[in-house]
Order: C-alpha cells, then sequence, then structure tokens
C-alpha cells in the first residue's frame, strides 16, 4: 500500500484547502443557518473539482473531504461526488454517462442519496417507486436522489419528481425527507452497484469524518495553548494533555483507515470490508473525538456560537449517517464469516 498522493491529488487538495480557508469561514457559515453556501459550492465547481474526482479517485476525494471537514463547510459536495460523479462512473450506462455526468461535473446538477433505509422503497416493474425515507442529506439542494429500492437495486430519480419535506438535523445539511408515490425513477447499474456504491459512501464519508475530527483538535489543541490557569498553559496539565493525544490517535485510525479502502477501491481490489472498518473507526472514534474538542474548551464549547461547536455537531451526525458500531461490527463480521466460508 502506498498512500503518497500523486502529483494531481496532491494539487486538488491544495486547492481545495485554499478554497475551504478562503470561504468557509465562521462568520459565513453562521450566515448560512441550516443551508448551504452557494457562493462556496460556485466557486469549487467553477475550480473543476467535482469533476477531478473521475481522474484523482477514490482517494483523491477523501483528500478533498478532509478539507472540507477540517472546515465544516456547507456544501452537498461529499454526496454529489460519491452518489454522482463515482456512481454514474462505475455503473451509468454509456447514455447515462453522455447525458448526467456533464452537468453533475459542473455542478448545475446536484446528487445525493438515500441508500440507508433500504426497506422504505419499493420498485415495480414498470419503474415507478414508492415509499418514505426518513431524512436525505443535501437533499433540499439536489436535483436528482440515488435512492435504493427494498431489493436493492438503485434507481435515479429527479427531486422534481419527488415530494420533499424539509428536515432539521443535528448538523446542517440542508436535509428533506423524501415522499415518493408513483415516482419515476431511471435504474442504475446492475446487482453489484449498491454493495458498491455503499462501500464508497462510507469510505469518502469515514475520510470527511477525519477532516472534522481534525478540525476539532486543532481547534481545542489552539485554546489550551493559550487560555492560563493559575499562570501556565492548559495544555501544560498532563490530563489535557491524554485527552489530546488520545483524540489524535483516533482521528489518525480514522483516516489511515479511510485511505486504505479508498486506495484498495482505485487499485481495483475488493475493499467491502474495509470501508466497514473505516465507518466503525469514523463512527466511535469520531464520537469520542468531537466530545474530547468540545470539553478541551471547558465551557466555552458549549457555547452553540462557537467554531468548535459545530465540528461537534458535524461529527455526531457524521456518526448516526454512518451507524451505530454495534451495526457495523455486525455486518462487518457476516462478510468475514461469508468470505471464510467461502
Amino acid at each position: 500500500m502506498d498512500f503518497t498522493p500523486t502529483e494531481e491529488q496532491a494539487a486538488a487538495r491544495e486547492l481545495a484547502a485554499e478554497i475551504f480557508a478562503d470561504l468557509a469561514v465562521p462568520e459565513r457559515l453562521a450566515a448560512a443557518g441550516t443551508g448551504s453556501d452557494a457562493e462556496l459550492w460556485k466557486e469549487l465547481c467553477a475550480a473543476g473539482l467535482p469533476g477531478a474526482v473521475e481522474d484523482i479517485g477514490l482517494l483523491g476525494l477523501v483528500l478533498l473531504l478532509e478539507e472540507q471537514g477540517r472546515r465544516t463547510a456547507q456544501v452537498p459536495f461529499a454526496a454529489s461526488c460519491v452518489y454522482g460523479v463515482l456512481a454514474l462512473a462505475a455503473h451509468g450506462s454509456a447514455d447515462q454517462r453522455d447525458r448526467l455526468l456533464p452537468g453533475v461535473r459542473q455542478g448545475t446538477a446536484v446528487v445525493t442519496g438515500a441508500l440507508r433505509d433500504t426497506g422504505g422503497v419499493r420498485s415495480r416493474a414498470d419503474g415507478l417507486l414508492s415509499g418514505t425515507v426518513g431524512w436525505v442529506p443535501w437533499l433540499r439542494d439536489a436535483t436528482q436522489v440515488l435512492v435504493a429500492a427494498a431489493d436493492r437495486s438503485l434507481w435515479l430519480v429527479r427531486v422534481a419528481d419527488a415530494r420533499v419535506e424539509p428536515v432539521e438535523l443535528t448538523a446542517p445539511w440542508a436535509a428533506g425527507r423524501l415522499v415518493l408515490d408513483g415516482t419515476p425513477g431511471e435504474r442504475l447499474g446492475g446487482p453489484e452497484a449498491y454493495e458498491d456504491v455503499r462501500a464508497t459512501a462510507r469510505t469518502a464519508f469515514a475520510g470527511l469524518q477525519a477532516g472534522v475530527c481534525a478540525g476539532s483538535l486543532a481547534r481545542a489543541v489552539a485554546h489550551t495553548n493559550e487560555r492560563e490557569q493559575f499562570g501556565r498553559p492548559l495544555a501544560a496539565k498532563q490530563g489535557v494533555q491524554l485527552r489530546a493525544a488520545d483524540a489524535h490517535m483516533d482521528t489518525e485510525a480514522i483516516r489511515v483507515t479511510a485511505y486504505e479502502a479508498a486506495w484498495r477501491r482505485d487499485a481495483g481490489l475488493s475493499y467491502g470490508t474495509h470501508a466497514l472498518t473505516a465507518a466503525w473507526w469514523a463512527s466511535e472514534a469520531g464520537r469520542r473525538v468531537v466530545h474530547a474538542g468540545q470539553h478541551l474548551h471547558g465551557g466555552m464549547g458549549a457555547d452553540l456560537d462557537h467554531p468548535v461547536h459545530r465540528h461537534f455537531l458535524w461529527g455526531r451526525q457524521l456518526d448516526a449517517y454512518l451507524g451505530c458500531g454495534g451495526e457495523i461490527l455486525a455486518e462487518l463480521g457476516e462478510l468475514i464469516a461469508e468470505g471464510e466460508a467461502a
């Protein structure tokens, strides 16, 4: 394994970091409320970053999402790249790629995914879908949504053809409830598409969580170095150092498992169990890190307007999106047992 970024990946990461640092600042984030930052999204698309994901692969996307997570930037970047760019590139027909990919690359079309609640949607032979998905991230920004039916087939649905009810989540992800009632859908890929897209999403959102955790920890380190108690920085206290060290190790575990899963996908190797491993670390360790970041800020961490509180909200939302640790471990155990039996 070699996680060293290529020149293209490194250049894309540097560009993303620059754009997020310039525009995803606390004042703009506060002004955006629970919606997305249209200007930031426009800037990312003008720089060609969504389209670049086809060339830099899933590992490159993970690097970009780390930069988004550090700033908790309110744009549908992760969703549209995973459920749009990569899903269409890997599983779309020639017609679908020609017709749909240009808009997704340019950002004029935004795709999100409704893959978690597969039992809530039924598909008919004529391609009409019915059912409800309780919450879908960035649905209010999307032009299309990739829906998983109960049989785990994937369908692209125009958001304009469905009913969307706004939902407020822990994090400001412009989410909505998706209601389908005889809504037309367009089949994407074959039987293998669901598992591949789900594993890609787990890996990508684990990378986003690595950035969220890194940003939370960076703020905590800066705060404890500046804040003094009895004439000494808080960072000089052993208890603070140990808490920060544990958070650092957890963050690195999320990062390296996400890198491994992404690298394996890009190399054409099996990566389902690796994606689940990354998701488990992102869920379990991610929760610990954002709690530590808030705790190390003391009373300031409980201030809803403090930047570190955004990392706490994002970390908890990603924990919920990826699934609880026990749920993930059960699925991972089943996959390992199936592999050994085979």
